[in-house]
């Protein structure tokens, strides 16, 4: 289990397919091997102003962007029959992928979904900060390193 995929998006609207940033960090025996950090244009290059006020993310950032569907071989093979964390991936992450997924008429591949959210009880922000772990909150990389160290600080005090 030291070996797994940490993930988070961030989306431009309130529906689940409208990725705009993919934050994903592959661990390898505990140690970090890999991150991917990618802006992505959602359908129709489209916002809502609170989104954007969250994250920070714009339409003119994804502009040029390419879309989910033209990024998702970069991604795939971190996800496919893998280990992979979100924090709150149950409730928000998981999701977004097979409903970007399916709006792109993709297939959803097999993988084992594990979340810090249900381990600690406790949002990210506030276990960032209670843990000493940097945190730049809503950008999905900085999501997604922070998700991977609260898994590694739990698998290492099991």
């Amino acid at each position: 289990m030291n070996t797994f995929t940490a993930i988070d998006f961030e989306t431009a609207q309130g529906y689940r397919w409208s990725i705009c940033q993919v934050g994903l960090v592959r661990v390898e025996n505990g140690i970090i091997t890999k991150e991917l950090d990618i802006l992505v244009q959602p359908p129709d290059n489209y916002y809502w102003s609170n989104f954007t006020t969250i994250h920070g993310i714009s339409a003119k950032d994804t502009r040029q962007s390419p879309t989910f569907k033209q990024v998702w071989h970069q991604i795939e093979p971190f996800i496919k029959n893998q280990n992979v964390i979100a924090h709150n991936g149950f409730g928000f992450d998981f999701p977004v992928l097979s409903k970007t997924l399916e709006y792109y008429n993709m297939p959803t591949p097999e993988y084992n979904k594990f979340c810090t959210y249900k381990i600690y009880k406790s949002n990210l922000a506030n276990l960032c900060q209670e843990h000493n772990i940097p945190l730049n909150h809503h950008d999905a990389l900085s999501d997604a390193r922070a998700c991977a160290e609260l898994y590694l600080r739990f698998l290492n005090n099991r």
